[in-house]
């Protein structure tokens, strides 16, 4: 196993640290276990940093400028993705994870090591861009972390931050616009080239439907509109995916938690960070959590002590009254342990998402039906709703368009049997999927429900007519279909 290499000078040594965590992060997310993550991120830092000096050093082109090149920290989540193909290639497969090995031989992975052309086209507008800025875009909107770090860190006037960082997206969407005119593509693909040029230049520009369909289905053209698209939060998940490639997506979200917790997200004030250590806020936050278990205690001594009073009637009746006064010791929530590294695994983000799909299921008094009804076929008869669950407001259809090892494509069709004037269309999810972007609607998510409203040019819908909308969303460990669509509040059957 490689030992890290040695800095050579003081910048680099500081350049390390944070380069290493990001290395190690996306080595975790392609391996089967610590071990392996370690050994697999200790051989891709010592290639890429021999890569990046190299670079550094070697010859300039014309006109004063070295050859394009990625930024030191995706340059070496670059390396881990290559030595993890290596170790598939010379039979150390079983280091990784499955899903990984299952990408590196299929033809997405050919895509990031075949012709320039073919490449993701966020791949290739990164390297376009000068090197300063494109460190400036990966910090600001893949690293996520604040403005006035990013600027500190690479020695800009943090009042004219924003300005410049604004420059560099508009510098990146160009080099993406006019490398997406390069790239190989069928004729329906070039028909739309420029019209999806002009509706992404602007927030306020309408999708004609023609272009929303053709984006539905086609995964290059839907690459596109994310880096093209500036505005709706899309970019740092287009640059993730394009330059990472697998787990891009999960990386993001694991590196936005490490910067939460370097910047002490939900911890106190500015002033209190200020004035106490990084020991005396871990004293605290224990100090805190101790108090909180001393507190359960006391109040399951107190519910224990009230049960076995001579109250009268039945053992069931103390049974019932012994349960209601330690629900709350059941079910304390008291802030979660502080993490010791910033790369921790993701995988607390499952639990919290069943949390969130069921804590929305007990939310509901307004519906008799048990939660169980999710499991059955939507648009089923129910006692209480006599006719209308005969005759559904509306029935929808669910579409897998595409799906890859860390996201999917799809589809959703709704006709409503009334005249809308605008609608919002719900769903719940199983499994923690999380919808990153949609088109021909405006998407909100709050744990597992999923909210898609209309549109200004798509709000109206004649009675008997169709509303559809598609998005890009990412999974992990399964992808079940969606359940519980609701049409403005009401529910949806779903289409046989």
């Amino acid at each position: 196993m490689p030992d890290l290499p040695t800095p050579q000078d003081a910048a680099e040594a500081a350049l390390f640290s944070e380069c290493w965590d990001a290395v190690l992060a996306y080595a975790d997310l392609c391996t089967s276990g610590s071990t392996a993550a370690a050994q697999l991120g200790r051989e891709a830092f010592a290639h890429g940093t021999r890569e990046a000096r190299a670079a550094e050093t070697g010859p300039v082109r014309s006109a004063g400028r070295r050859a394009a090149r990625l930024p030191r920290i995706p340059l070496l989540l670059t390396a881990v993705r290559t030595t993890a193909a290596a170790w598939e290639e010379e039979g150390q497969g079983h280091k990784l994870d499955p899903d990984l090995r299952l990408w590196l031989n299929s033809d997405k992975a050919d895509r990031y090591t075949g012709p320039p052309l073919t490449r993701p086209l966020a791949l290739r507008g990164l390297r376009d861009l000068q090197q300063a800025d494109a460190e400036l875009l990966w910090l600001a909107e893949v690293a996520a972390l604040p403005l006035s770090v990013v600027a500190r860190r690479l020695g800009l006037d943090p009042a004219t931050a924003a300005d410049e960082l604004q420059q560099v997206r508009t510098l990146f969407r160009d080099r993406c616009h006019r490398n997406h005119l390069d790239t190989p593509m069928d004729a329906q693909c070039r028909s739309y080239a420029r019209l999806l040029d002009a509706v992404t230049r602007s927030s306020a520009a309408d999708t004609p439907g023609d272009l929303s369909r053709h984006l539905a289905t086609c995964v290059q053209c839907a690459e596109a509109a994310a880096c093209l698209r500036l505005h709706g939060g899309g970019l740092p998940g287009a640059l993730a995916g394009g330059v990472i490639g697998w787990g891009g997506l999960a990386y993001l979200e694991r590196r936005r938690r490490a910067a939460e917790v370097r910047l002490g997200a939900g911890r106190p004030g500015p002033s209190d960070k200020a004035n106490d250590g990084p020991e005396d806020a871990e004293q605290k936050a224990r100090v805190a959590r101790n108090g909180l278990l001393v507190a359960a205690v006391l109040v399951s001594v107190l519910a224990l002590g009230v049960s076995m009073m001579p109250f009268g009637g039945s053992g069931d009746d103390l049974g019932a009254r012994g349960d209601v006064g330690r629900q709350p010791v059941a079910d304390p929530n008291p802030d979660p342990p502080l993490p010791s590294a910033p790369t921790l695994p993701p995988a607390t983000s499952k639990p919290a998402g069943k949390t969130t799909q069921d804590t929305s299921k007990s939310e509901k008094p307004s519906k008799p039906e048990s939660s169980d009804r999710h499991t059955e076929p939507q648009g089923t008869s129910s006692p209480t709703k006599g006719d209308e669950s005969e005759s559904p407001a509306c029935r929808v259809e669910y579409d897998l368009v595409n799906q890859w090892p860390d996201g999917f494509q799809a589809t959703v069709t709704v006709t409503s049997s009334k005249s809308l004037d605008s609608w919002r269309v719900s769903w719940s999810f199983r499994d923690g999927q999380h919808v990153g972007q949609m088109w021909d609607a405006a998407v909100s998510q709050d744990g597992s429900r999923v909210t898609a409203t209309a549109a200004d040019y798509n709000k109206s819908v004649p009675a008997g007519g169709d509303l559809a909308f598609g998005f890009l969303a990412s999974w992990r460990g399964k992808n079940s279909p969606p359940y519980d669509f609701t049409l403005n509040g009401q529910d949806c059957a779903k289409s046989s």
